[in-house]
């Protein structure tokens, strides 16, 4: 067996489901999850059209390059939602299709690291909470993950300025997510190009986990990403730089596994060749569906206005018990609470609601675990199921 899946924790919904145990919720009350970052809006019907009119050719091997229109379709997305200019984004050679962001945050990972000797314990540097695929993709390349907080005091932002230059020295890749899971934070386009002056002096590569970038309270303040601020800083082969992107939340979709990852052409030449080995081949009848999902925005306005009547909905009726407001993008809250598994489980047995304790998405260092305390609540129901629980929610704390 590999040995280094022995350094693997728990995933967060195991824990969950231990801590759940032997709960008893009120019989005949409807269950709602708002644990896991699932978008459960109404898939588009034209994807699902174009995914059923697609089976037949489900008799071909699909290529891991993807079918030019497919390639196409996602640069243009790009281009138009982060005002890049016109052939910026070379489609050939600049982006890759993938079966959902999980699996190539993953990959990525395995194709860029070095651990041999002669290089030194490579680090991996992320935020503190975060996804967890970024710290089980570290250990299993052989690296050594370093975990950056994100807490109230520094507007949930790690602090890139309070990394030791021994520990970037060994950086060989940086996480960051924005719009943040699970807090919402949106980085600015200075802190971005800060991230890239970094990777500039200690030569490392940054992985950009931006799947949450089309959900958004205002229009006029759509999250920048890590291409845009490359271009503004005059990197127009986006060096050392990778972004990643999903249908999941952009066209709630999430069953479709159909994502991209677009940036340092040289960085995609390597990470086809892993894919190729790998198997990372995206179904065909998925890619022809992809197509049309990336060409459209109509539906993605729809579906982000629908997340933004639950913020309408649910904020007035918590932020008197719940410290909880619209976050700068993504579908979260992240609320303190004091005893985040006590709330948890006591949530769950009085009013069958799931959240997700906070302590789950992060790590213990020298200050502390920076989600203890906290819990995330997911906002990815419809827009009554959401304002039944945030009811139900109130009721809990007004009677705890």
């Amino acid at each position: 067996m590999n040995p280094r899946l022995s350094t693997l924790l728990p995933y967060p919904f195991e824990r969950l489901r231990a801590l759940l145990a032997g709960a008893n919720p009120p019989p005949g009350l409807p269950h709602i999850s708002m644990s896991i970052g699932e978008p459960r809006h109404a898939p588009p019907d034209f994807i699902l059209k174009a995914l059923a009119d697609a089976l037949p050719t489900i008799g071909s091997y699909p290529s891991t390059l993807g079918i030019p229109e497919l390639r196409r379709a996602a640069a243009g997305a790009l281009s138009r939602r982060y005002g890049l200019s016109a052939g910026a984004l070379e489609p050939e050679t600049m982006l890759l299709p993938v079966n959902g962001t999980r699996e190539a945050l993953f990959a990525l990972t395995q194709t860029v690291l070095d651990s041999s000797a002669a290089k030194g314990h490579p680090a991996v540097v992320m935020p503190n909470p975060f996804y967890q695929i970024y710290e089980g993709a570290a250990l299993l390349a052989g690296a050594e993950p370093v975990f950056l907080d994100a807490t109230a005091a520094n507007g949930y932002l790690p602090d890139l300025d309070a990394v030791p230059a021994a520990v970037w020295q060994r950086c060989q890749l940086l996480f960051i997510c924005t719009p943040g899971n699970p807090t919402g934070t949106v980085m600015s386009i200075e802190y971005l190009q800060q991230a890239l002056a970094l990777a500039d002096r200690y030569g490392f590569v940054i992985a950009s986990d931006e799947c949450y970038a089309d959900i958004y309270p205002d229009d006029a303040l759509a999250p920048p990403g890590l291409l845009q601020a490359a271009l503004a800083a005059g990197r127009h082969h986006f060096e050392r730089c990778v972004v990643f992107h999903s249908l999941s939340k952009r066209s709630s979709v999430p069953g479709l596994r159909s994502g991209i990852v677009a940036g340092d052409p040289r960085l995609l030449q390597a990470f086809l060749l892993y894919r190729t080995y790998h198997g990372g081949a995206m179904p065909p009848p998925v890619q022809l569906a992809s197509v049309l999902a990336w060409n459209d925005d109509a539906h993605v306005a729809a579906n982000r206005e629908l997340y933004r009547q639950k913020f309408r909905s649910v904020v007035p009726l918590l932020k008197d018990v719940l410290d909880v407001s619209e976050p700068g993008g993504g579908f979260y809250f992240w609320p303190h609470v004091g005893n985040d598994e006590r709330f948890t489980r006591e949530l769950f047995e009085q009013q069958h609601i799931t959240v997700l304790p906070g302590s789950y998405l992060a790590r213990d260092n020298k200050h502390g675990n920076p989600g203890l305390g906290r819990v995330r609540i997911s906002l990815v129901a419809g827009v009554d199921e959401c304002v039944t629980a945030a009811r139900r929610i109130r009721e809990y704390l007004l009677t705890a």
